[in-house]
């Protein structure tokens, strides 16, 4: 049996799309990502699930449910596993300057964190270092991820 291949890029994307209320899988037979929400889970986890439902929507809860219950789909580590925060703190103190890593630690302590460091990187003109930053270590988590489930990663952002 062939080894299951996955494009870096799209592990990416779905560790992006990963949220509290969105999942990210793995199609293991096509390599695509597919995300689903809570509220489509929990439609497709009802048992008069098709009632008055249209041929589409029905479509889309059998996708959900073979999703959830078949063999061909892995779940993608979720926004927990992911934690954007703990990234961000982590580049926060990889800045080499430290008045300027001061700054943006204790930026992001609190409510609005998120804000705030998006407010940040813009003032003191650390957009590119931040996505290189958080790409670098999303590509981290989907080595790693693949590495556990046996998946051969393909580098297509080279």
């Amino acid at each position: 049996m062939n080894k299951i291949k996955a494009k870096l890029s799209n592990i990416i994307g779905g560790l992006e799309l990963q949220s509290i209320d969105v999942h990210a899988y793995f199609d293991i037979k096509t390599g695509e990502i597919i995300s689903i929400s809570d509220d489509e889970i929990r439609i497709a986890e009802e048992e008069e699930i098709f009632d008055g439902l249209l041929d589409w929507e029905k479509e889309n809860i059998e996708m959900i449910i073979e999703i959830l219950e078949g063999d061909d789909y892995i779940s993608l580590p979720s926004s927990f596993e992911i934690n954007e925060y703990s990234i961000m703190e982590d580049f926060c103190l990889s800045i080499q300057d430290d008045e300027l890593s001061d700054k943006m630690y204790y930026s992001i302590k609190g409510n609005g964190a998120f804000r705030r460091f998006k407010e940040n990187i813009c003032r003191y003109n650390l957009e590119n270092k931040w996505y290189k930053y958080k790409e670098d270590t999303l590509r981290k988590i989907a080595k790693s991820w693949c590495e556990e489930n046996n998946i051969e990663l393909i580098d297509d952002l080279k």
